[in-house]
C-alpha cells in the first residue's frame, strides 16, 4: 500500500507526473492539506460521465481506493455534488481531475 510517510503533496506531485507519462491532462480542482489531506479523484470518461476514486484508511489506518459512487461510471454532475459535500466534511481534501477518454488510469498503489 501507500508510505504512510508520504505528504499528500508529494504523493499529487508524483501522480501528475505519472499522468503526463500517460499522455492525460490533469487539474487539481481543489488544494487540500499538504501533509496529510486525503485525495478525491475524478476521472473523465468523456464529455459527461466520470468514475470518482477516494483514497481511505481503513480500521488500521492503512491507506487504500475505493469508488464511492461504484466502479461504472456516473454522470458528471452526480460526482460534482458528491465532491461537494465531501468538501463540506473534510477542508484537507485534495481533488484532481483525470481527463482518460481510453479508459487507462487507475490511481497508483
Amino acid at each position: 500500500m501507500f508510505d504512510e510517510g508520504i505528504k499528500t503533496s508529494f504523493w499529487i506531485s508524483a501522480e501528475i507526473k505519472r499522468c503526463d507519462g500517460l499522455f492525460l491532462p490533469v487539474t487539481i480542482l481543489h488544494r487540500g492539506d499538504d501533509a496529510r489531506g486525503l485525495v478525491l479523484i475524478k476521472q473523465y470518461i468523456d464529455g459527461q460521465r466520470c468514475i470518482l476514486h477516494s483514497r481511505i484508511r481503513d480500521m488500521e489506518g492503512r491507506l487504500g481506493w475505493h469508488n464511492p459512487l461504484g466502479q461504472e461510471a456516473v454522470d458528471e454532475s452526480r460526482a460534482d455534488d458528491y465532491i461537494t459535500r465531501q468538501r463540506q466534511y473534510d477542508e484537507d481534501l485534495w481533488v484532481m481531475e483525470v481527463e482518460d477518454l481510453q479508459e487507462k488510469y487507475s490511481p497508483a498503489i
